[in-house]
């Protein structure tokens, strides 16, 4: 019989009422004592790890969490992460740069309401999460919702109360869970050998900044002291105002200074190509500017800060970048 380990971090699937709302009080054990049928399907055991709102979630939390499932994992064969859904992309971005090519699952579940709702999501997402963690093609970090899995550098919370809180963005979900049935779409990348990379160096210095129509290139000068990385939501595909040159020569400085600049879009979907307009094109191909593609800003954060632990040379900074790593590029 498989073995999983379910790491308790809080969230609302573990919240119960009081006087000021919502608020994590319920344990781990407690929640699987809500689905006392979970227990026929494997072997469980519950670790307490924090018992917080995923809002006060930390990277300091994400390496509580890394480090957990790095002691233990030659004891399991795979691991369920209970935390809340409002940090929960961030959370599922961050550990798969820590802990890359798990032959192991390691599967990311919560719910919109809390277990003991009445009309609750978080007995069907718990019972899939354990589906899935058993299912021998399962590996890697993903975040299981709603009868969906997602990459772990693919998921985003697109709704605030509709049980369908996650969606894959711009990739294909891993799998679709249909009652007891996993459905896969895409052919596996299973890791081969030396098997699981832990990594330990975190870089939080980046910084993320929304294009709008107010913004003014002086908000470069303003974070520079604080900040080796600023991730630029663009407009559209990639448009940055051109009307005077007041970003072009805040950009070109700030990267000829040594630190880095990700261009993406802040729209949801299909991504960012600085090639296809002349407010992008002349930061195409621009040492230093980082094209994302199609990736999410949680991924985004969670792998600059994991690049920029690793290291400061540019030539490596890049090459690390437009690596693939659980399926955050393609």
């Amino acid at each position: 019989m498989k073995k999983l380990l379910i790491i308790a971090t809080g969230g609302t699937i573990a919240s119960g009422e009081g006087k000021d709302g919502l608020t994590p009080s319920l344990t781990g054990e407690e929640l699987l004592d809500c689905v006392p049928e979970v227990r026929q399907t494997c072997e469980l055991s519950v670790l307490q790890l924090m018992n917080i709102d995923s809002t006060n979630m930390r990277p300091c939390h994400w390496g509580q969490i890394r480090d957990t499932i790095a002691e233990h994992y030659g004891e399991y064969d795979g691991f369920i992460v209970l935390h809340g859904t409002d940090t929960m992309a961030y959370t599922a971005a961050a550990l798969s740069y820590m802990l890359q090519d798990s032959v192991k699952p390691i599967v990311l579940t919560g719910s919109q309401k809390s277990i003991l709702h009445p009309y609750t999501d978080a007995k069907i997402n718990l019972y899939q999460s354990i589906l899935y963690a058993l299912d021998d093609n399962s590996h890697d970090v993903v975040v299981v919702f709603n009868g969906k899995a997602i990459a772990g550098t693919r998921a985003r919370k697109q709704r605030t109360r509709n049980m369908n809180g996650f969606e894959s963005m711009n990739f294909p979900p891993l799998a679709y869970i249909q009652d007891s049935e996993i459905i896969r779409y895409l052919p596996e990348r299973r890791p081969g050998s030396p098997g699981l990379r832990v990594y330990q160096e975190w870089n939080e210095r980046i910084f993320v900044i929304k294009m709008t129509p107010l913004l003014t290139a002086d908000i470069f000068r303003v974070i520079e002291p604080y900040y080796d990385a600023l991730i630029l939501e663009a407009f559209g595909i990639g448009g940055i105002p051109s009307l005077d040159d007041s970003f072009e020569k805040a950009i070109f400085d700030w990267v000829d200074s040594g630190k880095l600049l990700a261009i993406t879009t802040q729209v949801p979907e299909d991504g960012c190509d600085l090639s296809v307009y002349q407010v992008g094109k002349k930061y195409s191909g621009r040492s230093g500017i980082l094209e994302t593609g199609t990736m999410t800003i949680e991924a985004l954060i969670a792998k600059l800060a994991w690049i920029l632990g690793q290291t400061r040379e540019r030539a490596e900074v890049e090459a690390l970048f437009y690596q693939t790593i659980n399926y955050d590029r393609y």
